[in-house]
């Protein structure tokens, strides 16, 4: 049999060429994936300053290139305020191997620090990060690989609202949950506080929310004031706690907005989206290579905001202070 040479040089050629192209378009899709960052969001519960920071995070990420479903994907995950839900969350995410941990809250954060000592944790909304042993000093010199923003702000920046709206007010009670680190903090600066006024602080502690209504109404007639801190158990039932409060004429003091747009009197807080986007340029850090989370230190927003709410403002015939800036809502259904 003769064999056409110039047959079998364009044979070998064209395989040559389609090995070529299978080999470049194989190492292009690899590449590819690996260059899309997996970031895992972790939050206890639904509520509108925890939402705020997810919604912060996510916009300064975007702000910086990372767009989720293009070079970042992003998986998040609500826990629906039960803690053990919350540790479940962390775990998948480690064996997920996320290039890093996004945690909404205390326990979520506290989640995430137990199940991982090799991803990049970010925390925020955290009060008081080294009570909750997240991290040795707010500095964060001492390494490791958790940092963050805390929600932190001086409990006289917001006490400063009770003398300015209920200026008679001598009885302060507190509902928190015995449960959460952060809401200790702020009780105990709490009565510190009212020492240095000579008020009486009635304090609730409560475990559940099928808890929440029988602790309200257990001040009314009691207390000349509500306060409520950054508290998730407490903050997510607000909605039947301004109810009963505002129809028996107990001013509420919180420490958040979205509290005050579910019906609490006035807050004197953090931006919340602001925290969460301060978090986010933290992570553009660490996603991009340029940081270590043991390179950031914690960050706070020193200046609060202050809200109050028109609606129950006029239900419970009270002003606003002509001396103070107050961003004005109205109660949200």
């Amino acid at each position: 049999m003769k064999i056409n040479k110039k047959l079998i040089a364009l044979i070998t050629t064209g395989i040559l060429s389609i090995s070529m192209l299978t080999g470049c378009s194989s190492g292009g899709e690899s590449t590819s994936s690996d260059s899309v960052k997996k970031v895992g969001i972790t939050q206890l519960v639904e509520h509108p300053s925890l939402d705020q920071t997810k919604e912060g995070f996510i916009k300064a990420l975007e702000d910086n290139g990372y767009k989720d479903g293009e070079n970042v994907e992003i998986d998040y995950q609500n826990a629906q305020n039960d803690n053990p839900t919350s540790q479940t969350i962390a775990s998948n995410f480690v064996n997920d191997k996320k290039d890093l941990i996004y945690a909404i809250s205390t326990p979520s954060a506290q989640a995430a620090f137990n199940a991982t000592q090799d991803i990049p944790v970010l925390f925020t909304a955290v009060t008081d990060p080294v009570e909750a042993g997240l991290v040795k000093s707010l500095d964060n010199k001492d390494g490791g690989n958790v940092s963050g923003t805390s929600d932190f702000l001086s409990i006289d920046k917001t006490m400063s609202l009770v003398e300015k709206l209920t200026p008679q007010a001598k009885k302060i009670a507190v509902i928190y949950s015995t449960s959460e680190v952060n809401s200790k903090v702020q009780v105990d600066s709490l009565k510190e506080y009212a020492k240095t006024k000579g008020w009486e602080v009635i304090e609730k502690g409560i475990s559940a929310s099928s808890e929440v209504n029988q602790a309200i109404t257990s001040v009314i007639g009691k207390a000349d004031v509500l306060y409520v801190p950054t508290d998730n158990l407490v903050v997510s039932s607000m909605p039947i706690i301004a109810k009963v409060a505002n129809e028996n004429k107990l001013p509420i003091i919180a420490s958040d907005e979205g509290s005050v747009t579910s019906g609490a009197l006035a807050c004197g807080g953090v931006d919340y989206y602001q925290l969460g986007y301060k978090t986010g340029e933290m992570a553009v850090q660490i996603l991009k290579g340029e940081k270590q989370p043991s390179d950031l230190a914690i960050e706070t927003m020193d200046e609060p905001v202050i809200t109050m709410n028109e609606d129950t403002m006029k239900t419970l015939g009270i002003e606003k202070p002509a001396d103070i800036d107050v961003k004005l809502v109205k109660t949200e259904n």
